[in-house]
Order: structure tokens, then sequence, then C-alpha cells
């Protein structure tokens, strides 16, 4: 991937960057896409859930196989291919009985290279995917299942990779992009590698037509709006009332924990990420 300043001639183009990403195919692999219908940030009953979404650029939704349960067939990547849905790059891969699917790629991962996924030990390398407890320990693993058999769940974007610290009993013990130290079952499938796009988090847009491109509307400061659309709102001069910073619908936004309280998931984490 390739970064590009460009000159400030404007406002909006000062500190922005373009990104060339390293891809050999431009267009996707039609079979491998369906149409990808925008909510907007609405629910099924179309109120709004998540806001300041909406608009942008048509996509079309990469099928991409976070499974890999075709084992034991060695699989040739085709091309490296951008992704719109997503902050990582796909790859391309054709399997020896002609069947192709998208995986995510990982970083070194070229066009012309074998991958394969087995349930057994196999080569160290980006893109092979197996067990947790056929990886050696230190090894960096990405697109990694919770649950046997559901698919890769965790580590998924740009960048990320977790490293695998112990085997203990019938868990492995990974430790997360964001530090947290996790228990998973020994026998979940990962990727080797880290995930590639290793500057996507270089970015910088810049201007407000390229976010509205991406989906993303304008933000509005509560402070700036009525006493009736925001808790934030009306008053006298730039004043929040006195009030603790909170969202549109009254939920504090410091402090506030808003995570429920799951037994099932909690017992697992050996270390937090604070």
């Amino acid at each position: 991937m390739t970064l590009i300043n460009y000159k400030p001639v404007t406002a909006g183009r000062r500190g922005a960057t373009r990104f060339i990403p390293d891809v050999t195919k431009e267009k996707p692999e039609w079979k491998l896409t369906v149409p990808y219908k925008k909510k907007s940030g609405r629910n099924f009953q179309g109120q709004i859930t998540a806001l300041h979404r909406g608009g942008g650029f048509k996509r079309r939704f990469r099928l991409v196989d976070f499974k890999r349960t075709r084992f034991d067939i060695p699989a040739r990547v085709l091309a490296v291919e951008y992704d719109p849905n997503r902050s990582a790059l796909l790859a391309l891969i054709q399997y020896e009985n002609g069947d192709k699917s998208y995986i995510l790629h990982p970083e070194g991962l070229k066009a012309g290279h074998t991958v394969i996924s087995s349930k057994e030990r196999v080569e160290v390398s980006p893109g092979n995917a197996m067990p947790l407890e056929k990886m050696p320990l230190g090894t960096f693993v990405h697109n990694v299942e919770v649950c046997p058999g559901k698919g890769g769940q965790m580590v998924r974007s740009a960048g990320g990779y977790a490293q695998l610290m112990a085997l203990e009993g019938d868990f492995a013990v990974l430790r997360l992009p964001s530090g947290e130290m996790r228990k998973i079952l020994k026998n979940c499938m990962g990727s080797v590698g880290q995930v590639g796009n290793l500057d996507h988090e270089n970015i910088h847009y810049g201007s407000a037509g390229r976010m509205r491109r991406l989906g993303r509307r304008p933000r509005v400061r509560g402070v700036a709006m009525n006493i009736i659309d925001h808790p934030h709102g009306g008053g006298k001069g730039k004043s929040k009332g006195g009030n603790i910073p909170q969202s549109p619908t009254g939920v504090p936004a410091k402090g506030y924990k808003t995570r429920q309280r799951k037994k099932v998931s909690s017992r697992f984490i050996i270390k937090r990420r604070k």
C-alpha cells in the first residue's frame, strides 16, 4: 500500500492523504459477490438506531470464506483485491478442484503463492489455516474462531494480529490486539499471519466530501441543538447546562460501562485490556 500526500492547495487538501492499495485485480469476481442494500443506520421499523449513517457509493458485498472448511486442498492465490466493505484487502484463491473463494489477505501473501487449510499441522506461513493447538507458541494469527466451526470472528481488521501465548488443557491463551489475554478453545481454527493493509490507520481523509462517499453523514454538536433535540441543547451561550456528557437518548458518554454482564464470556478473560 502506498500513501500519497496532497499539496495544500485548499483547506480540505491540507494534510489529506490518498492510498493506493497493492492490488493486482481491479474488478471483483462477480459470482462471489451479492447486492448490498444500505440500511442507513435504521432498524426493521425504519427507526434510526445508528446516527450519522446514509448515502455513499454503491457497493457489492464480497462473500469471504471465514470458515476455511475445504481441508487439505491446496489453493493458489490468483489476485489481491480491494474490498469497500472492510479495512483489510482480500485474496482471491482457486483450489485444485476449480473452486474459487475470497480470504482475508495477510501481510506477505502475493499472487502465485499457495495456501492450505487443514485440521492437522501445516507449514506456518501467511494464509494457512489450522487449529490453534497445532500452531507453535508465539505464532501471529488472525481470523480466529470463538466457537469451533462457526468461522473466524476475531482479529479481522487491517493490521490486526493476535499472538498464541500458551496451551492450557482444552484452551489456548491468545493476546488480542487490544492487549486482552483470553482463553479460546484450542480446537478453534485460526489463520497464520498478520492482516495486511497496514497503512490503513494512517489515512487522513481531509474533507467532508470524502467522508460522504463512505456513507458517513455530518455530525451536529449537541450544544448547537435545541433542548428538545438533545440534553445539551438550549440555554444561553455555549453551555450544555451542567449536564454530564451524554447521547441524545441520555446514555452517559464517559465512564459509564455499557457492556452487559456476560458470565459465560467473562470467565475466559485472563487479563482485561485496561
